[in-house]
C-alpha cells in the first residue's frame, strides 16, 4: 500500500477510537461519576 493510504486509514481509525471513547464516557457506566456544574451552583 502507499504511505498516504496507510496514513489516512491510521488517522481515521484514531478519530473513530477517540469518538467511541468519548461517547462511552459521556453515556456509558462512567457517566455516573460525572458532575454537572450547573446543578452544583443553583441559586
Amino acid at each position: 500500500m502507499e504511505p498516504a493510504t496507510v496514513l489516512s486509514i491510521s488517522v481515521g481509525a484514531i478519530l473513530i477510537a477517540i469518538t467511541g471513547f468519548s461517547i462511552y464516557t459521556a453515556f456509558g457506566p462512567p457517566s455516573s461519576e460525572l458532575s454537572d456544574p450547573f446543578e452544583d451552583h443553583e441559586d
